[in-house]
């Protein structure tokens, strides 16, 4: 079992593990599709991530974004590579999604890409509800991008 907490960016494990996602959203997307946040976008107050933790080591991150008060947006969730197809993802993405009903959102929504790199992530989603939709927020069809979103 993974303990879950939220997470202010300060653990070089968390800062790692970020920058690989960055760095694994830039190898697999086109220059004008990647959306993935900085860790300076990460700290903004509209922004609430959490990380999993086996022990002393970080197995993942997940993020929340306020959009407005019903809307939420999935941001930076990724497992690390060590903890890959070890229910990571899906304890993340339920905790995150706890969190948006905790917080009186009615709508979750998500950007993510095209291709095998994006498969898992994608596959991950569906079974837990979301569906495919339009842009939402200021995202726009760009050709790559998939928008998926899940009523709460």
């Amino acid at each position: 079992m993974f303990a879950i907490r939220p997470d202010d960016l300060t653990d070089p494990q968390t800062r790692a593990l970020l920058a690989l996602h960055l760095s694994g959203m830039h190898d697999h997307s086109p220059p004008d599709a990647v959306f993935a946040l900085d860790l300076s976008s990460l700290q903004s107050p509209d922004i609430r991530l959490w990380s999993a933790w086996d022990g002393e080591h970080i197995a993942g991150v997940g993020a929340l974004r306020l959009l407005d008060a019903e809307r939420g947006e999935i941001k930076s969730m990724r497992t690390h590579p060590d903890y890959l197809r070890q229910g990571v993802g899906t304890a993340l993405l339920l905790h995150v999604i706890d969190a948006a009903q905790a917080n009186g959102l009615k709508h979750l929504s998500l950007e993510t890409g095209r291709g095998t790199a994006f498969g898992p992530a994608l596959a991950l989603y569906r079974r837990h509800g979301f569906v495919d939709g339009g842009p939402f927020g200021a995202y726009r069809v760009n050709g790559f991008s998939q928008f998926l979103h899940l009523r709460l």
